[in-house]
């Protein structure tokens, strides 16, 4: 089993930036797939960004997070990340990541991400 824990969250003014951390408690190595997702208040739960393994990797991205965050992952320290660049109003969500192993899915607890205008 493994545990993840977010980390990076908190409070941005629009057209700033966050990088969101997941630290997985074993190894991301063999992950067939690295996502996050947010989900604001009302609304459901949206696949901001993968990384998969796939076909030598590929990404990704919402459309309206196109061009402005970047999934990446460090194999050596078991964390991936979320670089989110130019952030809006509209980012305003709790994030959360997860990966799939062995064909299950963990999910880390979130990370609230408020953006104010």
């Amino acid at each position: 089993q493994v545990q993840l824990v977010e980390s990076g969250g908190g409070l941005a003014q629009a057209g700033g930036s966050l990088r969101l951390s997941c630290a997985a408690s074993g190894s991301i190595r063999n992950a067939a797939a690295m996502d996050w997702y947010r989900q604001a208040p009302g609304k459901q739960r949206e696949l901001v960004a993968r990384l998969t393994s796939a076909s030598g990797g590929s990404t990704y991205y919402l459309d309206s997070v196109k061009g402005r965050f970047t999934i990446s992952r460090d194999n050596s320290k078991n964390t991936m990340y979320l670089q989110m660049n130019d952030l809006q109003p509209e980012d305003t969500a709790v994030y959360y990541c997860s990966i799939v192993v062995a064909l299950f899915t963990y999910w880390g607890q979130g990370t609230q991400v408020t953006v104010s205008s």
